[in-house]
C-alpha cells in the first residue's frame, strides 16, 4: 500500500471523504454508503475524512458505525465551525470536538479542523481551543480547511498545524499559487479536497434535483459547455493509457505530492478512484493536462456567493 505522512500521521496515499454520504449529492442509501466505506477499508483506504456539518451531524455518525471494531487501524479526520450554533452563538472547540467523539464513538480524533476561519474568531483563538484539546488528548493534529496564507502563518505560529484541507484538482488549482508552497515551508501537510472536481473532471453531474450542485455556478449550463471543452484534454489521456478520466485526474493531484480524498457512494467508482494509486503520468502529459486547465481559467466560481466570502480570493479569471 503507497502511504503518506501528514505531520507525524501515516496514512494512505489516497484518503477518503465522507461528505457525499450525507444527501449532499441527492438521497444516499445508508446500507450502501456502508459497504462503500467497508470496501474502502479492504482496498487499504486508511485516512477518513468527515465533518460537523455533514448532515448536521448524520456524516459523523454515519462513519463512526461503519468503523466499529475497525477504529484501531484508520486515521479519522472530522472539522467544525464556530458558527454552527444557530441564531448568532458561537460553537467553542470543546463543545464541537465533544460532540464529535459522541457521535463517531471514538475517544479521540486523530485529526481535527477548523473548517471555515471565522471572521469574528481570531484564528489563532480558534487554533489556540484545539490545541488545548490536543494537549488533552481529544485530538490529535490541529487543522485548518480554506485558510489563506496570512491566516495559516498566524495560525502556525500559535500552534504547529498538522494539515491544511483545500479545494484543489485541475480545475481548482489556486493554491499553487501561494498555499502549497507554504504548507510545504512551514512543514504542514496538504489534503485535496474535490480532487475530481465535484464528479465533473470524471464526466459526472447532478442528477437529482436535490443535489447541491445545481446552485454552484460551475454547474449552471454555460459553464459546464465551457468546462467540457477542457476536460476534453483529460478524456484523451484517458483513451491513449486505457485508463478512465476519474484516474487520470487523480493520478494528476496524487502527482503533487499531496493527499486527495475523494468520495463516492459506490464501490465500483471507489475501485476506480483507488486504482489511480496505479498510475504514473509522465512530464510530458502532465505538461498538456496543466495547458487544458490553466489556474483562473475555469468558468464559475467554486459555490455560491454567500459561501464564496468564507474561502481565500482566487486569481482573476484568464480571458
Amino acid at each position: 500500500m503507497n502511504v503518506a505522512k501528514i505531520g507525524s500521521l501515516e496514512v494512505s496515499a489516497q484518503g477518503f471523504g465522507a461528505m457525499g454520504l450525507s444527501h449532499v449529492y441527492g438521497q444516499a442509501d445508508e446500507a450502501e454508503s456502508i459497504r462503500t466505506l467497508h470496501r474502502a477499508i479492504d482496498l487499504g483506504v486508511t485516512f477518513f475524512d468527515t465533518a460537523t456539518g455533514y448532515g448536521n451531524g448524520h456524516n459523523e455518525d454515519l462513519l463512526g458505525r461503519a468503523i466499529a471494531g475497525r477504529r484501531d487501524e484508520l486515521v479519522i479526520a472530522s472539522k467544525f465551525t464556530h458558527g454552527q450554533g444557530g441564531e448568532g452563538r458561537k460553537v467553542s472547540a470543546r463543545e464541537a470536538v465533544e460532540a464529535s467523539l459522541r457521535r463517531l464513538n471514538v475517544d479521540r480524533i486523530d485529526l481535527y479542523y477548523l473548517h471555515r476561519v471565522d471572521p469574528e474568531v481570531p484564528v489563532t483563538e480558534s487554533v489556540g481551543q484545539l490545541a488545548q484539546l490536543r494537549d488533552e488528548g481529544k485530538i490529535g493534529g490541529v487543522g485548518l480547511s480554506e485558510a489563506s496564507a496570512s491566516q495559516l502563518r498566524a495560525a502556525h505560529g500559535e500552534t504547529p498545524i498538522t494539515a491544511l484541507q483545500s479545494e484543489y484538482s485541475l480545475w481548482t488549482r489556486d493554491v499553487e499559487a501561494e498555499i502549497l508552497p507554504l504548507t510545504r515551508e512551514l512543514g504542514i501537510g496538504f489534503v485535496a479536497y474535490s480532487p475530481l472536481g465535484r464528479g465533473f473532471l470524471a464526466g459526472a453531474g447532478p442528477v437529482e434535483d436535490n443535489d447541491r450542485r445545481r446552485i454552484h455556478p460551475r454547474f449552471q449550463d454555460e459553464a459546464v459547455a465551457a468546462n467540457a471543452r477542457r476536460r476534453v484534454t483529460i478524456e484523451g489521456v484517458a483513451e491513449r493509457l486505457g485508463v478512465t478520466p476519474a484516474q487520470v485526474s487523480l493520478a494528476w493531484v496524487l502527482s503533487k505530492g499531496v493527499v486527495p480524498i475523494p468520495g463516492t457512494r459506490h464501490i465500483r467508482h471507489l475501485e476506480d478512484n483507488w486504482a489511480a494509486g496505479t498510475i504514473s503520468l509522465d512530464d510530458e502529459t502532465v505538461a498538456e493536462l496543466e495547458a487544458a486547465f490553466p489556474r483562473g481559467a475555469t468558468v464559475g466560481d467554486r459555490y455560491p456567493a454567500e459561501q464564496m466570502a468564507f474561502v481565500p480570493a482566487a486569481e482573476p479569471a484568464l480571458s
